[in-house]
Parts: structure tokens; C-alpha cells; sequence
């Protein structure tokens, strides 16, 4: 099988949003500590409707938004995964800039477990001067999450699962999607969150035509990078589960970025060792049609 870094891309594989299809939009591919790339987060949307997951640890996430010509205006949806710092302080100033933001209509609803809202409203307690303030208590409306809730996006039927992680309380989520070639059918998406997966949580990923699923790094790097010392996998990993779980394509993500060259070759050779579906691995800022 093909599998150098164009294998499965074509027109699945952009470099520019497209308002009229379901499709994710990474604006973060990498870890915690990266430097030359931005921490994992992404936009999923579909032709009415557009979520921010997750938002990076800092306001890159507002010059990642600029460059795919999302406006803070245009976001009125944002979930959380966890409250570690690479995915949860680029939401406080997704939050101030919708207090800011002149002319705001509507609501952001932000997504999270109990953790995840109860740093973020300490946060802009404690740094938002009061003008914004009184327009986070106008403007946002925070939606703690307990595992299995079920909710609804727009258009998307969302169902959130507790990832079971040792580290720190962390959602992942299944998301049923309109599909782009008007299927009455709907996408599924599971998205496992930045861990390694945990059987437990099987029946919301199985058989998904989507899986988004985190590769530290390779297997064959794991002596240098340490992935499972740090509760994470590698793509040798990502790719057997994909098989096993019966998912028809795999997203890879949150990786390190000392292999950035060759990422992108050498990650997808790695996973279809064992997936026979289609591997992605993208860059920041590409986007995937679903």
C-alpha cells in the first residue's frame, strides 16, 4: 500500500477552509511544550455550525483564528477537553475577546467538566478587569459536563466520555456529523482526548469513520521521547487501535516537533503497519474534509 505523505489526501486534504462542507480545521498539531508549531486545538464544523475544541496555551489561538479568517465573532461554541495549561488558557482569551468583541451576537456556550469550569471562571475572576467581566456574565454560558452527558451542537449530536486519565480529568467526545456528500447517514467522530485509550470507553469509538486520536511520537523514537513514562502513545500504537476499533480513517495529533521534516512520512508509514483505513497527519493550519 501507498503510504507516503499524500496517501489518502486529494481533495480530503486542504489548505483552506471550505464553509460548505463538514470538516476539521487544526490550527494545533503539537504537544505541550512545542515552540515552532501551536498546541493541539481544532474548529469543527459543518456547514451551519462551527466548535472550537480546545484553544492552545496561549492568544496564538487568535492569530491561528486570523489566519483561517475566523472572526471572534464567528465562535460561539467551545469545549474544553481538560484543564491543562496547552488547552485551556487559549479559552480565557477566546473568552475576553468575545467581552470585547463590539457588536457580539448571541451566546458562547463553553463545554467542560467540573475542573475545566471551575479554572476558567477563576481565572477571569481573578484577571478580567470588571467592564469585561460584566460582559462574560452577558455573553457566555458555561455547561459543566458530567460523563455521558449528551448534548447538541447546531447541527451536531455530541455525547462526551471520561477518558479515564491518571493525570488529570479529561473528556473526549463522540460527535455525530452531517456528511459533506448530503448522505442521510451521519459522520461519526470519536475524539479521544490527548491519552492513550482506555477499553472502558469502547462503544462511543467503535466502528466511527472518524477517530482523532493522539501519537506522542513513534514507537521506534519511544527511547527519546519517552511516551509512556508521560501517559501517552505513538503511532504504532494509534494505527493497531484504529484496526481493532474498526474506525475507517485516523486522524493523528498532539505529537512532539523535532521531527517536523518528516512527520508527516514517517508517522503515517508507522500507523498502517497495522490500519488498512486512511491516515492523516496533518500540519497546523490544514484542514480535513470529512
Amino acid at each position: 500500500r501507498d503510504v507516503a505523505p499524500s496517501r489518502g489526501l486529494g481533495d480530503v486534504y486542504k489548505r483552506q477552509m471550505d464553509k460548505t462542507t463538514t470538516q476539521i480545521t487544526m490550527l494545533g498539531t503539537g504537544n505541550a511544550t512545542v515552540s515552532q508549531i501551536y498546541n493541539t486545538c481544532f474548529v469543527l464544523q459543518t456547514p451551519s455550525t462551527l466548535m472550537l475544541v480546545d484553544a492552545g496555551g496561549g492568544n496564538g489561538i487568535l492569530a491561528q483564528l486570523k489566519k483561517i479568517h475566523v472572526q471572534i465573532s464567528d465562535i460561539h461554541h467551545l469545549f474544553v477537553t481538560h484543564a491543562h495549561t496547552d488547552h485551556v488558557l487559549g479559552g480565557i482569551w477566546v473568552i475576553r475577546m468575545v467581552a470585547q468583541c463590539k457588536g457580539y451576537e448571541g451566546l458562547l456556550h463553553v463545554y467542560g467538566n467540573d475542573k475545566v469550569i471551575k479554572v476558567i471562571k477563576t481565572i477571569i475572576d481573578m484577571i478580567l478587569a470588571k467592564k469585561q467581566l460584566a460582559k462574560v456574565a452577558e455573553r457566555v454560558v458555561f455547561h459543566q459536563l458530567e460523563d455521558g452527558d449528551c448534548f447538541e451542537v447546531g447541527d451536531m449530536k455530541l455525547e462526551c466520555f471520561d477518558i479515564q486519565s491518571t493525570k488529570e480529568k479529561q473528556f473526549g467526545f463522540r460527535a455525530e456529523l452531517p456528511s459533506s456528500d448530503e448522505s442521510d447517514k451521519p459522520l461519526v467522530l470519536a475524539c479521544l482526548g490527548d491519552e492513550p485509550y482506555n477499553e472502558q470507553n469502547r462503544r462511543y469509538i467503535v466502528g466511527a469513520d472518524w477517530m482523532m486520536c493522539e501519537a506522542f511520537c513513534l514507537y521506534a523514537d519511544r527511547d527519546t521521547f519517552k511516551p509512556y513514562e508521560k501517559c501517552h502513545s505513538t503511532a504504532l500504537d494509534a494505527g493497531k487501535l484504529a484496526e481493532e476499533l474498526g474506525v475507517k480513517n485516523l486522524i493523528l495529533y498532539h505529537t512532539e516537533e523535532k521531527t517536523l521534516a518528516n512527520r508527516k512520512e514517517n508517522y503515517t508509514r508507522e500507523a498502517a503497519e497495522n490500519f488498512k483505513g486512511r491516515i492523516f497527519v496533518p500540519d497546523d493550519l490544514e484542514v480535513i474534509e470529512l
